[in-house]
């Protein structure tokens, strides 16, 4: 049940969220020269010198694992300090780590500060000994320990909310679908963008079927499982509005009776697409059609509904929609899935059978993905239930930098457009209404840096720490060659820790359009490596105030649920050593689960 990780949920009553948001910003007002800053500029920026005389002494002659120990671990109660510490470093300190989310692993899976693997992967490190074989193929060690931990609590809260349909945006390769339905019995639509990614879901669910099949043949029992998946291919756009999202879906009239298959009122709509025997004898004149078709779906928000019609399990009893469309994994189109000629649309109309309501879940949304279902929990009565990880936080929109680098920008337009006042960050009024409430891009950028990872170099005194002064030095090169040049993309040199420095400059330096042989002063070079140990410490400043960073941004979503009614509670389900965005934002609607807010 849901109620197990009780006792590490975060839950705030409205006066102490209002207040831990502002204690959040006022720390980070007075050390955004820390979270703003650029390791690579470290040298280049003088940023040791930024910092007070009194912390440099206490600081700079450190080891990596006292910086771990009395710097970054949160939970070690006896730190045996080398110095006494100024009261400004030890009050940054203890409110770093006070004003955070915790971040620690539930019961039963124990996690040690800077550990690497959970303990389900202690017999095979690629293989979770919890998570049935059948659902860790195709899957990577930390999606397993993902899937199958938010799989189980979205599966709860299913059970208490009394609702049995779930939404999964930002599905990808439907790793957490195929879980939600085929393992946990769910009625699962997964909404994804890129449509490669949803052909190689549909691929995967075959596949599962074929096993679960050969398995039973062998056997001779009967297999059982849950109700295929649907697939939709579909961009959310976080400008339209819910009503827009319902659209995307084509499922809101949907239901699954207890021993049927999914059933609903569905308008049949005709759209011109060449069939699979045209496509297969003429691929290529068929390629700009596809893209077109692509394009005019997206344009009427219209979405290629993928699924298994027509490939089921010969034991399966649950047989899947008559209405979707069936993908073939062998088409030579490469830009959309194969679909049959006719495409049947459903009526978003609500089924008078049955509810239409659903859970709506996202693993690791990407940027302002993860605010936007916020806002359609909020105003969609659909919706019963929310599950969000978020990340990518540098990806947020905010009002200072609506169109951060890195973002899908909508290409067409919404007659349901939503204001564009609405950012990612903030989308609260309360912490819009802050005083040095602003998180600069570097700042957020910052929050998705992984500190148990970290705390593990330091731990072990790994090569890997050499990295980020390499880079500082370069920069100084870069500069003094060319000044306009200012953090210029390196591509990252591989195993560049294993490397002498000037034979990572000679790799590095031509990636930003400099001679390989340039010519380096090996005095100057020196002398900045042998301060190596600063940059590692000034690292772990900015790491420290990570953390808070990421605090603020969610809390700020905790509140804007609140002020409209809505409580909100973050779990910290994953082993955050394994994954290290691994704070999931929960919250039900009034009447949905009583149980929530007991």
């Amino acid at each position: 049940m849901y109620f197990v990780f009780e006792m590490f949920v975060v839950t705030l009553s409205e006066q102490e969220q209002r207040g831990l948001a502002v204690k959040l910003t006022t720390l980070l007002s007075n050390y955004r020269h820390i979270s703003d800053s650029y390791i690579i500029e470290f040298f280049s920026e003088s940023l040791w010198d930024t910092l007070p005389v009194s912390w440099q002494k206490a600081l700079g002659d450190l080891t990596p694992p006292q910086i771990a120990d009395l710097l970054l671990d949160r939970d070690l109660k006896d730190r045996r300090y080398p110095s006494v510490w100024p009261l400004s470093l030890l009050a940054l300190q203890t409110a770093a780590h006070a004003l955070s989310f915790p971040r620690k692993a539930p019961a039963g899976d124990p996690q040690d500060a800077g550990a690497q693997m959970p303990d389900e992967f202690n017999s095979n490190q690629s293989q979770s000994s919890l998570l049935g074989q059948i659902f860790r193929k195709h899957v990577k060690p930390k999606k397993q320990h993902e899937i199958r931990r938010l799989g189980k609590l979205v599966k709860d809260l299913c059970d208490q909310a009394n609702c049995n349909s779930v939404v999964d945006v930002g599905s990808g390769q439907g790793h957490l679908t195929r879980f939600l339905s085929f393992g946990l019995g769910l009625n699962v639509t997964g909404i994804e963008a890129d449509p490669d990614l949803v052909s190689m879901a549909t691929k995967f669910d075959r596949q599962l079927l074929e096993t679960l099949d050969k398995e039973s043949q062998r056997s001779g029992l009967h297999s059982e499982h849950g109700p295929a998946p649907c697939h939709v291919v579909g961009w959310v756009d976080p400008k339209a509005s819910w009503d827009v999202f319902i659209k995307q879906l084509h499922v809101t009239a949907s239901k699954r009776d207890s021993d049927g298959p999914i059933t609903g009122q569905y308008e049949k709509k005709q759209l011109s697409v060449p069939s699979k025997q045209e496509m297969e004898l003429e691929p290529n004149s068929y390629q700009a059609h596809a893209e077109e078709l692509r394009t005019t779906c997206a344009a009427d928000q219209i979405n290629t509904v993928v699924s298994l019609s027509g490939v089921k399990s010969k034991n399966d009893t649950h047989s899947t929609s008559e209405h979707m469309c069936k993908l073939s994994s062998e088409s030579p189109i490469n830009t959309l899935p194969f679909i049959e000629s006719e495409v049947t649309i459903p009526d978003v109309g609500v089924d008078p059978k049955g509810s239409s309501n659903f859970v709506l879940t996202g693993l690791h949304a990407c940027g302002d993905l993860s605010s936007t279902l916020l806002r359609h929990f909020a105003n969609c009565p659909h919706v019963q239930v929310i599950t969000s990880v978020a990340c990518c936080y540098m990806k947020i929109s905010t009002q200072d930098n609506p169109n951060p680098p890195g973002v899908i920008q909508p290409h067409f337009s919404s007659a349901s457009m939503a204001s564009h006042s609405e950012y990612g960050y903030t989308m609260s009024d309360w912490v819009r209404g802050l005083p040095g409430h602003q998180l600069s891009y570097k700042a957020r950028e910052g929050a998705c840096h992984a500190i148990e990872d970290y705390l593990h170099r330091l731990r072990e005194e790994s090569g890997l720490l050499r990295t980020h002064c390499y880079r500082a030095v370069l920069e100084t090169i870069i500069r003094a060659a060319r000044p306009e040049l200012r953090r210029p993309g390196v591509q990252t040199v591989k195993k560049a820790h294993t490397l002498s420095f000037s034979e990572y400059a000679r790799m590095a330096l031509p990636r930003v359009g400099l001679p390989a042989d340039l010519h380096l002063d090996p005095v100057c070079v020196e002398a900045m490596l042998a301060q190596q140990g600063r940059v590692v410490v000034y690292f772990s400043l900015v790491l420290l105030l990570a953390p808070v960073v990421e605090t603020l941004v969610l809390l700020d979503r905790m509140i804007f649920l609140q002020e409209r009614g809505f409580q909100s509670k973050l779990i910290p389900l994953f082993d955050a050593a394994f994954s290290p965005r691994n704070l999931v934002l929960v919250a039900i609607k009034p009447g949905a689960a009583q149980s929530f807010n007991n």
